[in-house]
């Protein structure tokens, strides 16, 4: 069972509709000022991992250090570093492939399959190009 430990949080203003609960721990992006939406392209920038399900205009609660559950994009096994994927999933990144894209993480308790939950420890301001 996914747990979160010691993670902190910032708030945002849903710049999208984010009320689905398949949008609950997928990475998320600043799309304005303090105002933020899915990650949409294995490149994009996170800033955190969406904690909540707000809908447009409203208060968005988002991960930025710490454990938390992301949803992982295929099965992901513990010590792997991970980004996002195009829809804001955990994606693993390879050093020196995947060198336009960037690692906010490291599994720490894997998933099996696509869409499971992963616990992965993040720290949003260390992120860096595979």
């Amino acid at each position: 069972m996914a747990t979160e430990e010691g993670l902190q949080c910032i708030s945002a203003v849903a710049g999208a509709d984010l009320s689905a609960v398949a949008n609950q721990y997928k990475a998320v992006k600043l799309s304005a000022n303090k105002t933020v939406i899915l990650c949409a392209a294995a490149t994009d920038v996170p800033v955190g991992i969406l904690q909540n399900t707000p809908g447009s205009g409203q208060a968005a609660t988002v991960g930025v250090r710490g454990v938390t559950k992301w949803q992982a994009d295929a099965a992901i096994a513990a010590g792997v570093q991970v980004g996002t994927s195009a829809d804001g999933q955990a994606d693993a990144k390879v050093a020196g492939t995947d060198i336009t894209e960037y690692v906010i993480g490291q599994v720490v308790g894997g998933a099996g399959a696509a869409g499971e939950i992963a616990e992965v420890l993040i720290s949003i301001p260390g992120h860096r190009a595979a």
